[in-house]
C-alpha cells in the first residue's frame, strides 16, 4: 500500500509540473490534488501501522 501512495504523489507531481509548464491550470490543480491524496493515504497507512505495532506489543 505504501507504494501506491508514493506512486500517487509522484503522479501528482508530474501532473502539477506538466500543468505548470504548459500553463494548464486544470492539470496543475489535478496534480496538486493527487499529491495531497497520496500524502493523506501515506499518513493513514503509517498511523495504521503504528496502531497495529502497539496492539502487537500489548498481546505479548
Amino acid at each position: 500500500m505504501a507504494d501506491e501512495s508514493k506512486f500517487e504523489q509522484v503522479k501528482g507531481n508530474v501532473k502539477e509540473t506538466a500543468g505548470n509548464v504548459m500553463d494548464n491550470k486544470d492539470l496543475e490543480q489535478e496534480g496538486k490534488e493527487d499529491k495531497a491524496s497520496g500524502k493523506a493515504k501515506e499518513v493513514t497507512e503509517n498511523a495504521k501501522d503504528k496502531v497495529n505495532d502497539f496492539i502487537d506489543k500489548l498481546k505479548k
